[in-house]
This record gives C-alpha cells, structure tokens and sequence, in this order.
C-alpha cells in the first residue's frame, strides 16, 4: 500500500484479538486505510475510517470470489493457513456477480421483513423459556449468578436458525462449537482449524441427507429442491457452504450483539433508563450496539481486481483486505467527536455498516434485529434490576480479531 504520506509499519495481527478499540483508534488515527501482517505472515490490509469502508463494501472492483487472490493459489501460502477456510468457502459470501444473485435469490425469501415477522411469535416464545432458565440456573446458583451468554445470548439464535435450517436438536451444541471454532477463534492452531472445518462440513452433509431423506419445511429442504430442481441449481460443496453460513452467521453474530448490547446497557444505566421510560426504542439499543460495540471486528476477505484507490490510498490489486466494522463504528469523522460514548440517541447511529453495505449487505439483518430488540426486551422487562456480577473491565474478551464480544457474562438477575 502506498499513502501520499511516508507508510506507516503494517501492524502484525495478533491471532488472539481482543478489544479493538485502543487498536482500531491508533490505526484510524494514521489513515483510514491500514497495512496489516495477516496471520502466517500474509500482507494485507484493513479499511477502517466510515466513509472508506462504505466505498469499498460496495466497490465494483473489490471482489469476494478468492480467485482474485493469486496467493492462495501460487504456493506462496500454505495449504494449511489457518484463513483459508474463509477464503475456500463456497457460497453467497464468497462468490460475485450473477454467482452471487443466484444464490443470494434461494435464500433471500426466507429472510425478507414480512417472512421474517412472521417469526415473532416463536421467537417471542423461545425467549420467554430461556428466561424461565435463566431465572432457575441463577436461583439454584449459591452466589445467585447466571451466564447470560451460556443460558440466553446463545440458545436463543441458534434455536431459530436450527429450526428455519431443519437442523436436530442434538447437533447444535457441536456446531456451536465447530462454529466457534472455525469462525470465531482466531488463536486456534492451523491443524485445529482444518479439523474444524472437515467435521463441520461432514456434518452439514449429514443433516443435509437427513433432510433429503425426509424433506420438511425447513431451509435446507427448500434449498435440496432448488438445487435438484429444474431451476437454478445448487452444486454439493454449494449446498453445504450456505449452510454453513446460515448456521454461523446466523447465531454467532447474533450471540454477540446481544451481549454486547446487554454490557453496554449495565454500564450506561443513564441508557437504559431511557428505554425503560418509553423515551428511546429498543431498535435504537440495537443500532447504537452496533455501531459503538458491533458483534464482528475485522471481517475477511475481500480482493480488488485491479490497484484500487480508497479515500486517497492504493490498495494493490490481489489483496486480501479486511472490512474493519469496529473501527468504522467509532470514526470520529463520521459519528462526531463523541463516537466513543455510547448514545442510543446518537442521529447516525442507525447508519453504522455492522451489516455491511451493498451488495453484501447481510440478508439475515432483520431477524438479526428482531431477535435481539425481543431478547432484550423481554429479558430487562422481566430482570430491570440486572446487572453484571463482575466489573466490566474484568469480563474475558474473545480470543480473535473478528469476532467482538465476550466469553462469558456472568449476571445477577435482580442486580448488585
């Protein structure tokens, strides 16, 4: 990369993460364009200001498809680079132009706004009964704690994507896993991550089978009839990759934002105040969450096909370049010279880019939404006294530089 400017060092990523927002102001603070060491040693680069990010998410020449990413193919990366799984997966998030229309159009319906509020009553229903858990684990508890994360923030989104995917109740605590694993967990040895991504991959062949034997009104049903269909058609290793998107994306950022909204509402009680007397939305929690504290840090990946000028720097063409979501959250230059506090009555709050932008923009955005504006709720009109049971600066972050939150969060119900 090459700024008007003397370059500053390309910052060698730390596969174990961690909070972003030191890092992502002292790089924001240098151009809104960073050059970065990936893990295993690979160059790349991050975008990081909210007007550059916006531009590239929605680039023409800034592909997904990892065929523009000479690298991985020219053996100048090993076969068992730890990111090659984002790189080789297969499906909406990883393809380009009528590619991407084609697949994007199979599974779009499931999750258009009216599709989705159809899902209310149930996901309402689901939260309610976790509630119910949670009130019980943290009764039964001798210090009367409950992890909001293990007992709310997690079953809840992976309930609703298993039952829209058709998925077994038995499989979803080793997906979470796997998942978590592949996805989330940066800091994972080259031969964990590959382990990870085999079983993963084997088992959504098993449901899929599972499925095809025995269709239902599921997703992956409806997907298996497109595919063998007279229509568009859906390859195996297709298949298997929307799936899998659908399953990870579909509760690991979820499980995120909720945690992240609930610790940043414990911390600004002035916040929440504001929701409880009917001065401020709980849709507006949900924006200004993902905007000051959203679920994903820095995303891979995607490649431009030519040098690519973003807000005044070049990117070469070929780059893996990461979408800095946390960082565009907080650019002063965008949110004003506040951005750093959390505001659920900030005016630009709901233009935050956590969901992407363009093209890409995250088809699962409104059930997203919809269920953490219901999970949180319910869960602050049921407990409006909870609180956290450990100071927040003591609560263990993620191990990764994509995924942002926590690993646990530990709660008491009827506060301190």
């Amino acid at each position: 990369m090459s700024p008007d400017n003397a370059p500053a060092p390309a910052y060698v990523i730390d596969p174990a993460g961690g909070c972003p927002h030191a890092l992502n102001a002292r790089l924001r603070a240098r151009g809104p364009v960073a050059d970065v060491v990936l893990p295993g040693g690979v160059p790349g680069a991050v975008v990081l200001g909210h007007e550059a990010l916006k531009e590239f998410l929605a680039h023409p020449d800034a592909a997904k498809d990892a065929r523009h990413f000479p690298s991985l193919h020219d053996g100048t990366i090993p076969p068992n680079w730890p990111l090659r799984a984002f790189a080789n997966a297969q499906g909406m998030h990883t393809s380009d132009g009528a590619d991407h229309r084609r697949l994007r159009s199979l599974v779009g319906n499931a999750f258009t706004a009216r599709q989705v509020e159809r899902l209310r009553p149930r996901i309402e229903e689901l939260t309610a009964g976790l509630l119910d858990d949670l009130g019980r684990v943290a009764a039964e508890a001798p210090d009367g704690v409950a992890d909001l994360r293990t007992h709310f923030a997690l079953p809840l989104p992976m309930s609703v994507i298993c039952e829209l995917l058709g998925v077994d109740p038995e499989h979803r605590g080793r997906l979470h896993h796997l998942s978590h694993t592949v996805i989330t967990a940066t800091d994972t040895t080259p031969a964990e991550a590959m382990a990870a991504v085999r079983e993963l991959v084997e088992l959504m062949g098993t449901i899929a089978a599972a499925r095809r034997e025995k269709p239902g009104d599921d997703l992956t049903s409806a997907l298996i009839a497109a595919r063998e269909g007279d229509g568009d058609r859906l390859s195996e290793a297709e298949l298997i990759g929307t799936m899998r998107l659908m399953l990870v994306a579909g509760h690991e950022t979820t499980l995120n934002l909720i945690s992240n909204a609930v610790r940043a509402l414990c911390t600004h009680r002035d916040q929440l105040a504001l929701v409880q007397e009917s001065k401020a939305t709980w849709s507006d929690v949900v924006d200004e969450t993902l905007r000051w504290d959203g679920p994903v840090s820095w995303f891979p990946f995607r490649y431009p096909t030519r040098d690519l000028t973003v807000d005044g720097t070049v990117i070469p063409k070929g780059t893996p370049v990461l979408a800095g979501y946390t960082a565009a959250g907080r650019d002063e230059a965008f949110h004003g010279p506040d951005a750093d506090r959390f505001d659920i009555t900030r005016p630009t709050a709901a233009r935050n880019l956590s969901f992407g932008h363009g093209a890409h923009y995250c088809v699962g955005a409104p059930l997203a939404r919809l269920e953490a504006v219901i999970a949180l709720e319910q869960l602050f009109t049921r407990f409006p006294d909870l609180d956290l049971a450990v100071p927040e600066p003591e609560l263990p972050h993620q191990h990764s530089f994509i995924g942002n939150s926590v690993e646990s969060l530990p709660v008491r119900l009827a506060g301190r």
